[in-house]
């Protein structure tokens, strides 16, 4: 279990604490899930540099190349790292038939999302208000060839950090998500990542 100041800081050997002020939004009340990125860069430095840009988005942590996990969030702070959200009900099809077909009616990825962001929790995607987002540096290698390969060092960290989020935050190991899974994303982003054994 992590240990998490009142400012949403964790105090871990593992994690270098690296806030950028310009990531965090309003306060987040409730976390109910975690979503896997990757940066599309090649270094942790070109991602930092962008997150210090007026309205950057970004991520809670980033995990380098070489395993390294930085904190560049308070985990008590929206980041706006997911976008517009896929509906749950029509990706999983585990609704009921009337949602089902209301969900269906609904024309355009910005009104589909608006719509999704109203219901509870658990019952949509978690979203920018209520999840945690974690980047791994890699870049898109091409149109065919997708993200680079998630490394093992990689892998080894996103593994601990899942899992101690999870204790941490109450969150469910369900709802942990790749990025393109909850929202409109390319499919190979964080295809290679993986945090359970």
């Amino acid at each position: 279990m992590l240990l998490v100041s009142k400012a949403g800081i964790v105090d871990a050997e593992r994690i270098k604490v690296k806030i950028f002020p310009g990531l965090e939004r309003t306060p987040m009340l409730k976390v109910n899930g975690i979503v896997v990125h990757q940066t599309n860069s090649s270094t942790s430095g070109s991602t930092f540099a962008h997150y210090q840009s007026a309205g950057a988005h970004g991520a809670h942590f980033l995990i380098d190349k070489d395993g390294t996990i930085y904190q560049t969030a308070s985990v008590y702070k929206r980041t706006n790292h997911v976008g517009w959200l896929k509906s749950r009900c029509l990706e999983t099809r585990k609704c009921a038939p009337a949602e089902f077909r209301d969900a269906q009616k609904i024309k355009g990825i910005k009104k589909l999302s608006a719509h999704e962001y109203k219901k509870e929790p658990l019952v949509r995607y978690p979203g920018n208000n209520d999840s945690i987002g974690i980047e791994i540096v890699g870049r898109e290698i091409g149109k065919v060839e997708g993200y680079e390969t998630v490394n093992e060092a990689q892998n080894g960290s996103l593994r601990w950090l899942v899992r101690e989020l999870v204790e941490t935050l109450g969150v469910s190991m369900r709802e942990v998500h790749r990025h393109p899974e909850i929202s409109y994303k390319k499919p190979s982003e964080a295809r290679s990542a993986k945090w359970q054994d």
